[in-house]
C-alpha cells in the first residue's frame, strides 16, 4: 500500500542559516576576493534603496551573521559593528526615491548593488548578489543567488549593512518630518504613515510617486 503525504505541519521549523561554502568554494578556484551584495528598501513608500558590499575576512567572520529580516534591531546594529571592525573591505551606495521613480525600483535596486560594489577599496574576483538577477555593468563576475542571504554570510553580512545604514538615513528625515514618523516604519506602508501622507501628503524628493497610492490617473499629486 503506497504511504499518503501527511497534511501535518512540521514540528519544529528549521530554518536555512547562511555559511561561508560558496565564497570558500569560489576561493579555491582562485576567484578571490568574493563580495555580497544586498539591499535594503525596495518595499517602502518612501526614502532611497541603499545596498550594501562587503568582502568578509575568513579567518574573522562575526558569529550571528543572517538574513537582516530575522534579526531585530539591537542584533542588527551589533553586528553592524562588528562587520565594520572585522570585514576586509564594506561600502555602501543608494539610489533616491527621484532615481526609483525614474528608472523603477528594479533598476535602482541593481544599479545600488553595483555603485556599492565600485566603492570597495579592494576590487573583489567574484560578487555574489542576492535575488535573481546580476546587477549589470559589474567590474568583475557576478553571479545571483536566490535568497542568498540566507545561504551566503557574504550576502548576510550585506544585508545587514545596507539595513542599518538605511533604517539611520530615514531617521534623519525626522528632523524635519516629524508628522511623518519615518523613524519609526523607515518608509514602510503602515497604518500611521498612510494616515500621515493622507493628512499632509507627500513629501516632493522623499515619498516615491511612482508607488500607490500616489500613482492616481488623471489627478495631480499635491507635494509639500
Amino acid at each position: 500500500m503506497a504511504q499518503t503525504r501527511s497534511d501535518s505541519p512540521p514540528l519544529f521549523e528549521i530554518l536555512e542559516r547562511p555559511d561561508f561554502s560558496i565564497e570558500a568554494k569560489a576561493r579555491a578556484e582562485g576567484l578571490w576576493p568574493v563580495a555580497g551584495l544586498d539591499e535594503a528598501g525596495r518595499g517602502p513608500l518612501a526614502g532611497p534603496v541603499v545596498a550594501a558590499a562587503v568582502i568578509l575576512d575568513p579567518d574573522n567572520i562575526p558569529d550571528g551573521l543572517d538574513d537582516s529580516k530575522r534579526l531585530d534591531r539591537q542584533e542588527r546594529e551589533i553586528l553592524f559593528t562588528q562587520i565594520i571592525a572585522r570585514a576586509q573591505a564594506v561600502a555602501f551606495a543608494s539610489v533616491s526615491a527621484e532615481g526609483i521613480d525614474r528608472i523603477n525600483i528594479l533598476r535602482a535596486s541593481l544599479e545600488a548593488m553595483r555603485r556599492s560594489l565600485c566603492a570597495l577599496p579592494v576590487r573583489p574576483r567574484l560578487a555574489l548578489a542576492d535575488g535573481r538577477d546580476v546587477p549589470p555593468g559589474l567590474p568583475c563576475e557576478g553571479r545571483a543567488l536566490v535568497k542568498g542571504d540566507q545561504r551566503s554570510q557574504s550576502i548576510a553580512a550585506a544585508s545587514i549593512v545596507a539595513k542599518v545604514m538605511r533604517d539611520r538615513m530615514m531617521s534623519c528625515c525626522t528632523e524635519r518630518n516629524e508628522r511623518y514618523g519615518f523613524n519609526l516604519h523607515a518608509g514602510y506602508a503602515t497604518a500611521r504613515h498612510r494616515a500621515a501622507i493622507e493628512m499632509h501628503g507627500p513629501i516632493a524628493r522623499l515619498h516615491r510617486l511612482t508607488f500607490s497610492p500616489f500613482r492616481i490617473e488623471e489627478e495631480e499629486v499635491v507635494l509639500i
